[in-house]
């Protein structure tokens, strides 16, 4: 059985183990770290650096959206139309929650009349255009900062592209 002495082993043995594993680890850290710590502060440089051109940073292609527009199909935009048909119609002079979708492409921004936009869209100018539909069709509420608008936006430029290119077969 045991009694207090041998309790007592039993403690300090697994104190004493945690201690070496705990110094190990603080001086393993120190001898074999190679990032500038082990106490030798701000001055402590490599000796010696090879050039390789490379910043560390990958290169970002960007495709222009119209190129993904040109490849875009708009029965696949047909398919994600269906998120928004809830507020929005692709009929003439319907209005829903939103404006109607009606010959989007190319008008002008809140200019559908007998629609009330928030001040965010009226404070907008220009045209939808695919670009502008892209960006905004990406994150509303980044493009038209305070937009009544509650959709969160559609993350893929591919689908992206295929809603705008099923919106442009609506023409005025």
């Amino acid at each position: 059985m045991f009694d207090t002495m041998n309790m007592t082993k039993a403690v300090a043995a697994i104190c004493a183990a945690m201690l070496v594993l705990l110094v190990g680890g603080w001086a393993a850290h120190g001898v074999y770290n190679v990032s500038g710590g082990g106490g030798h502060g701000d001055h402590h440089v490599a000796g010696y650096t090879i050039e390789t051109g490379d910043d560390g940073t990958e290169p970002v292609e960007t495709v222009p959206f119209s190129e993904y527009l040109a490849a875009a199909d708009p029965a696949d935009g047909e398919g994600d139309w269906r998120q928004c048909r809830s507020c929005h119609s692709v009929e003439p002079g319907n209005n829903g929650t939103g404006p109607t979708l009606y010959g989007i492409v190319g008008r002008d921004i809140a200019s559908v009349d007998g629609f009330g936009y928030s001040g965010a869209l009226t404070g907008l100018e220009g045209d939808w255009t695919p670009e502008a539909l892209n960006e905004f069709l990406a994150n509303p509420r980044g493009y038209a900062q305070g937009t009544a608008m509650s959709f969160g936006g559609i993350r893929d430029v591919e689908d992206r592209a295929a809603m705008v290119a099923y919106l442009a077969t609506f023409a005025e």
